[in-house]
């Protein structure tokens, strides 16, 4: 989701949730303790130069239960954010502490915000050989020699 996506969504509920991809909620006395632009900079393998750009939220969890963030108080948070810090209507990344702190993309469900995994990826497939796609092999074609007989061809 874009920025503009989520402060519309805050501007539209009374309460904040975040659903993490193996469907349990973040407790719902989290703080969002940064909003902030991250921006990278950097080579691809195939020695392109690149830039991206996004907006992060890090969530984080304390033991004041008491506590509730409202969506304007996000709203707010936000709009301040992009005053301050010039942030523009970029992607938005989510930080949240798993086992070791996680990455995640967002989404809206009509209820809850989710937390979506995101994968890595080679950004210069051409450059480095890498098929577009995995070949396929027919089985038939597969050399007929036992795997894992002394003359096998799987040691």
């Amino acid at each position: 989701m874009k920025l503009s996506q989520v402060k519309n969504v805050l501007k539209n509920i009374e309460q904040i949730g975040f659903q993490l991809p193996d469907g349990s909620l973040v407790p719902n006395h989290f703080h969002v303790t940064e909003v902030g632009k991250v921006s990278k900079h950097f080579i691809d393998c195939g020695g392109t130069l690149r830039q991206e750009e996004v907006v992060n939220f890090q969530l984080w969890n304390a033991d004041d239960y008491d506590h509730r963030l409202h969506p304007e108080k996000l709203l707010s948070i936000i709009e301040l954010s992009e005053k301050v810090l010039k942030i523009e209507d970029h992607e938005v990344e989510v930080e949240y502490q798993g086992e070791t702190i996680g990455k995640f993309g967002i989404d809206f469900d009509g209820t809850n915000f989710l937390l979506t995994t995101k994968q890595t990826d080679c950004l210069a497939k051409d450059a480095c050989g890498i098929p577009a796609e995995k070949p396929k092999v027919k089985l038939s074609d597969l050399n007929q020699e036992p795997c894992c007989g002394p003359d096998g061809n799987c040691c």
